[in-house]
């Protein structure tokens, strides 16, 4: 007999991929039986794959802001033979509908975005007040159009404790030490990073307290964790390490110290205690999932403006985030008993 099943049309963000798994957990805890397939970019299958929730990962052949009009109908036509029931459709994009719609999927449901009637059957108001943060928008589309916004469940990726020891060995790392995990980069711009003298200061202090430090990231992060490895003793693992390696590795790692980015989110999901720092974005949007967190946020007048750059030219809402303020959060975090 074939499962039930629903086609969830996911965001392309890595942060936002994380959040998401809540409300594939809210779907699974009230529809055991069904299936859950995920259609997301090719680079965040890896995410996908340690949802336990999921049964399987999609890749979408478009980049990141293409139309793609007849990549979207050839994946829509080809899902049409997988008798999905019903489609969530995550972003409010137009384009984001086109696929359930191609695919013939009889319920579709989605926010009310740009002019999708008739792309979305089921479509939901899109209240900001209410829908305050992004996991919550996630969730509400697995909710009854008039049911009461539930906590959200926290994401919780699966670690692979084989492939973690596989890529510390191929990485050459061995250590009786705590680890301390740093993610300098954010995708969406610099008004979303910590000073990188700051974070370099950072590592040598903790090194001195008897911590390792990791530095990860992509290869764009690269020379941002050479500056920081160049002046203490932290080991840059930028660039070096597939999206897969840096959930296993991440996994190790019993706290993080982050920009708001996709990384810090992913820690929180694996279990470290995430020292999320915020400049232009803010934390009760985007908070890192977990209990096991501290938050950096200044509070300033002018933010969050949530803008790429600072608009101001000042950056103060993280110029003005010790480096000591951290010190003592990483400190304090360690002498305190996990919560899970």
């Amino acid at each position: 007999m074939t499962l039930p099943a629903t086609l969830i049309v996911g965001p392309s963000w890595v942060g936002d991929m994380v959040m998401a798994q809540a409300l594939f957990i809210l779907l699974k805890q009230r529809r055991p039986e069904d299936a859950i397939d995920v259609l997301a970019p090719a680079w965040s299958l890896p995410i996908v794959a340690r949802m336990p929730q999921v049964r399987r990962g999609i890749a979408a052949e478009t980049g990141h802001g293409e139309f793609g009009f007849g990549k979207r109908r050839r994946i829509g036509y080809s899902l049409r033979q997988e008798g999905y029931e019903r489609a969530i459709v995550l972003p409010r994009s137009l384009k984001s509908a086109l696929i359930p719609w191609f695919a013939r999927i009889p319920k579709r449901t989605g926010f009310r975005g740009e002019s999708r009637y008739g792309l979305i059957t089921d479509m939901r108001p899109f209240d900001k007040s209410v829908l305050d943060q992004t996991v919550k928008r996630f969730v509400a589309l697995g909710l009854e159009p008039d049911e009461a916004l539930p906590p959200a469940p926290f994401p919780a990726l699966t670690v692979d404790r084989q492939k973690q020891d596989e890529v510390m060995e191929s990485l050459g790392i061995a250590t009786d030490r705590p680890v301390i995990a740093m993610m300098p980069g954010a995708e969406y711009g610099p008004a979303k990073c910590w000073p990188l003298e700051y974070f370099a200061e950072l590592s040598a202090l903790l090194g001195n307290d008897g911590y390792d430090v990791w530095v990860l990231g992509s290869d764009k992060d690269a020379a941002a964790g050479e500056r920081i490895a160049s002046a203490s003793a932290a080991r840059n693992l930028c660039g070096r390490t597939s999206l897969q390696d840096v959930i296993d590795l991440l996994g190790y790692a019993e706290q993080a110290v982050s920009n708001d980015s996709g990384l810090m989110h992913v820690a929180a999901a694996v279990g470290a205690h995430v020292h999320g720092i915020y400049g232009s974005s803010s934390p009760e949007f985007t908070p890192p999932l977990t209990k096991q967190r501290d938050i950096h946020w200044l509070r300033l007048d002018c933010s969050p403006c949530f803008e790429r750059t600072c608009p101001l030219g000042h950056l103060r809402c993280l110029k003005e985030l010790s480096v000591a303020r951290l010190r003592q959060a990483v400190q304090d975090a360690n002498s305190r008993p996990s919560s899970g």
